[in-house]
């Protein structure tokens, strides 16, 4: 097999997912989005208990009025009464209005086995509490004597077998006690209706509200969606993405043509800033090919010219790793050009070829590979990656450190890890150790242009796969994250 070529190297790092932005995040594969979107019924809920609520404040006050009238009409026949009586007992006392009292008595109906008449009660007594007429034998208990006369005033709502009344209990002249009261049974009926016909309504307007709240959720909501699948191709990598279809002309339209227009701006600077890239590789290399070719020619200065070539293969080999670079971020996001891949074969051959090296520097190599692991990708390019990883782990770690490669099978991905005992990630570089030439002071004396980490993450975001680089471990350790590929 040919050694992929590990470009320029770059010293261990962590931090930085395959995005490059130096915080972690999905990649492409792995983001998994609920069933059910929680706005949508939030919304959905919103509407309905803000419909059912303004409705019950309305069928509320309803109500009130609705009993505010039902009892005004029940006082002012409870004055009609007492005034009738007033009437009577003006023109002959307490004989005709005894009298009335009995003709009435004697047109009730007997109910739970107190007398009732059309819905009153009354009732006449002498000074000492003899029953002189009425509809009942004896006072109510809950309703007081309050006052004289034939007034209305103080009128009191009591409880008598089970029922609600409204009445009066007055002291007339000579000591006489006289109770008139109406049955407050018809407002109650009346009432329990209108609460029952309430809840009713209530249910209704709840399940309407959710229904308009859920119409409104899933359009408001469906607009978002079109803007996130747009956003998750984006973030995958396909800058020349855009939504389907005319934009409609309200603030969601005006949204999507603003994000248009702001991923015309972001291509449009990408695609310049690697053609610059690219012009600059190119442009260089070729002079440089040219130069070493000549000092072939020159003689007398054997040293120098041996100096100057390697000096030139080095540059060289960093214009070269900027176009892997800029080729892997050109093609992220697409799948054009991926195959199925053995990583545990694959695996295994790079660290057949590296494990020669690490030895003669005296480090202990293991690995745990099983075999028959497959991804979705480029062999040469994740040959490369590995390449640099195993280059790197070998650069920076002393005699007596330990190098280990495994591959471990997850529900949805296959992790590769490369571990080692060296020293690890400088905190001063851990959030940008893998942006383009980013060395630690400490390794400045080796050799190396700082990247070789900035290649591993190309090479992962144009695979979809995720980079995670855990804290607190001794040495580096890198976890490779691959989708998972059924074959």
């Amino acid at each position: 097999m040919k050694l992929p070529s590990s470009g320029a190297s770059s010293g261990p790092s962590s931090g930085p997912s395959a995005d490059g932005t130096g915080s972690p995040r999905p990649a492409a594969g792995f983001a998994k989005r609920p069933r059910l979107a929680p706005a949508t019924f939030r919304l959905a809920a919103t509407v309905a208990l803000a419909v059912t609520f303004l409705s019950l404040i309305g069928m509320g006050l309803q109500y009130k009025l609705v009993e505010a009238r039902l009892m005004q009409a029940q006082t002012s026949l409870l004055a009609a009464d007492l005034d009738g009586f007033a009437a009577l007992y003006d023109q002959r006392r307490i004989i005709a209005l005894r009298q009335a009292i009995e003709y009435r008595a004697a047109a009730t109906t007997t109910t739970n086995g107190a007398a009732t008449s059309a819905g009153e009660m009354l009732l006449l007594q002498d000074r000492n509490g003899v029953i002189l007429a009425g509809t009942r034998p004896d006072w109510p208990q809950g309703l007081p004597l309050l006052g004289d006369g034939f007034s209305t005033e103080a009128a009191q709502i009591f409880s008598d077998s089970g029922e609600r009344w409204l009445g009066v209990g007055r002291t007339l002249p000579g000591g006489f006690p006289l109770m008139v009261a109406r049955s407050l049974a018809p407002v109650d009926a009346t009432l329990a209706a209108l609460r029952q016909a309430i809840w009713l309504l209530t249910l209704g307007m709840l399940a309407a509200g959710a229904a308009v709240g859920w119409v409104a959720a899933r359009s408001v909501m469906g607009r978002i969606t079109r803007i996130n699948a747009l956003a998750d191709k984006v973030a995958a990598g396909a800058l020349d993405a855009r939504l389907p279809g005319p934009r409609a002309e309200d603030e969601f339209g005006l949204l999507e043509t603003h994000v248009h227009a702001m991923l015309d701006r972001i291509e449009g600077l990408n695609r310049a800033t690697h053609r610059l890239s690219d012009s600059i590789a190119h442009e260089l290399r070729t002079p440089l090919n040219r130069m070493t070719q000549k000092l072939g020619q020159l003689r007398g200065q054997d040293a120098l010219i041996d100096d100057l070539r390697a000096e030139m293969r080095s540059a060289i080999r960093v214009f070269d790793a900027l176009l892997d670079i800029s080729r892997a971020e050109a093609d992220q996001g697409s799948g054009g050009g991926l195959v199925a891949v053995d990583i545990s074969a694959l695996s295994l051959e790079l660290l057949d070829l590296y494990t020669a090296l690490a030895e003669d520097k005296g480090l202990s190599v293991s690995f745990d590979v099983p075999a028959g692991q497959h991804v979705l990708g480029d062999r040469t390019l994740i040959g490369q990656m590995l390449a640099n990883l195993l280059d790197n782990s070998i650069k920076y770690c002393a005699p007596g450190d330990s190098l280990h490669l495994s591959l471990t099978e997850a529900v949805d991905h296959i992790s590769l890890t490369v571990r080692d005992t060296g020293p690890g990630l400088p905190p001063e570089i851990r959030g940008e150790a893998f942006e383009r030439f980013v060395r630690a002071e400490r390794d400045r004396c080796l050799p190396g242009h700082g990247l070789g980490l900035a290649l591993v993450r190309a090479i992962a975001a144009r695979h979809g796969a995720k980079l995670l680089l855990p804290e607190g471990e001794k040495g580096f350790v890198l976890h490779v994250h691959w989708p998972k590929l059924a074959v």
